[in-house]
């Protein structure tokens, strides 16, 4: 009995394992990642500009620029370099595009 309930342990223990790795693993979106770590200061419609944060929806930057901003942050906005990937900045990148608004 003691070593089917150790068993029974190990094999509950590597199912959840297996499913909290997959979950690391999912990707996120730009607009998941975006409202993870700039909605505290852009808002979620990129108007907020809390703590001097630029307004996203009159932004003229380019992707580049915007990639650029992210990585490095710029005045109060913390760098995302070694916090987000590479490819997470570009998805955040992206999504942004998306807050501007046609004037």
């Amino acid at each position: 009995m003691k070593y089917f309930t150790s068993l029974l342990c190990i094999l509950i223990l590597s199912a959840c394992s297996s499913e909290t790795a997959v979950d690391k693993h999912k990707e996120k979106t730009g607009k998941e990642l975006f409202q993870k770590n700039c909605v505290i200061c852009h808002g979620s419609d990129g108007k907020l500009g809390f703590n001097g944060a630029k307004d996203l929806s009159k932004s003229v930057l380019t992707q580049e620029e915007r990639i650029i901003q992210i990585t490095n942050g710029k005045n109060l906005m913390s760098p995302f370099k070694g916090i987000l990937t590479e490819k997470e900045i570009r998805a955040v990148a992206k999504f942004t595009e998306s807050l501007k608004t046609s004037n």
